[in-house]
């Protein structure tokens, strides 16, 4: 097995000792729990970043040479990693151990579904022409931070419906973080597109194909949009802002597994 496997298995192991963490913390309320939870969160991310890093120097070992972001493997364990960048960036935001729980679990489950699911190919494999471009690195990590930040926001957007009293934030706190968390993800998301629109040009001649990727990630940029009009055109709070933030993550989600496991299209070989 090759070391970048390895530590990306370690990588996974520590996202469920992170999970474990927030649980024995929210059971016994001690702070040191915390303080030892974020230690860990933090050596997570160092050594899933590591993992990325070993994968990349290897792929230019096989003679491929191309940044971790070409198939369905190295996008799932490339969107656990920006979640984790997102809640570092924010850790003075969300200071809500139920949120960071929620969060962290989510990098579990796309780091667990990777590294277990026999229809996931492991292997670096060699980029097709159309992925030949400096155009895929910014693209996709724009588009999997701005995912990451709907991510933070979806998990908001249900814990507002659940009254764990004690556990969750109030309400206000939940839509300010959604709120954030949005500002965060809609202009990379934005900027996402944009490069995409730019490197299909490149790739196909055409800017816009109508693509099913395509059109649910303008679907969902119009969904976030209408979000952010909401809150700060018409006023609207909480609850019906919740209930957007939980509807643009379902895209988010049809945009990224659906549409490859229902549609085909020009981003099929891809993420």
């Amino acid at each position: 097995m090759a070391i970048h496997h390895k530590i990306l298995g370690v990588a996974t192991l520590l996202y469920l000792l992170v999970f474990f963490l927030h649980v024995l913390y929210l059971s016994v309320k001690k702070e040191r729990i915390l303080s030892v939870t974020w230690i860990t969160i933090y050596g997570t991310f160092c050594i899933h970043t590591l993992g990325l890093v070993l994968r990349w120097i290897e792929s230019y070992r096989m003679d491929m040479g191309h940044v971790p972001l070409a198939n369905f493997y190295e996008s799932l364990i490339f969107f656990a990693w920006s979640i984790t960048l997102v809640l570092i960036i924010m850790r003075r935001r969300i200071p809500y151990p139920v949120i960071t729980m929620c969060a962290s679990a989510s990098s579990l489950f796309l780091m667990g579904y990777a590294s277990l699911s026999p229809s996931v190919e492991r292997n670096i494999q060699p980029l097709i022409p159309a992925l030949q471009s400096n155009w895929l690195h910014i693209h996709v990590i724009t588009c999997f931070v701005a995912y990451a930040a709907f991510v933070i926001s979806f998990v908001c957007g249900v814990l507002y419906f659940v009254g764990w009293e004690g556990i969750v934030p109030s309400k206000e706190t939940l839509d300010d973080i959604n709120y954030r968390s949005v500002t965060i993800g809609f202009p990379m998301l934005s900027l996402g597109i944009l490069t995409g629109a730019v490197w299909a040009h490149y790739a196909w001649g055409s800017y816009w194909s109508w693509d099913p990727k395509e059109t649910w990630s303008l679907i969902t940029w119009i969904i976030y949009a209408l979000f952010l009009h909401a809150r700060l055109v018409r006023g609207w709070r909480e609850r019906r802002i919740a209930l957007i933030s939980i509807i643009g993550f379902v895209s988010v989600v049809f945009t990224y597994f659906g549409v490859n496991i229902i549609l085909s299209g020009l981003h099929s070989y891809a993420i």
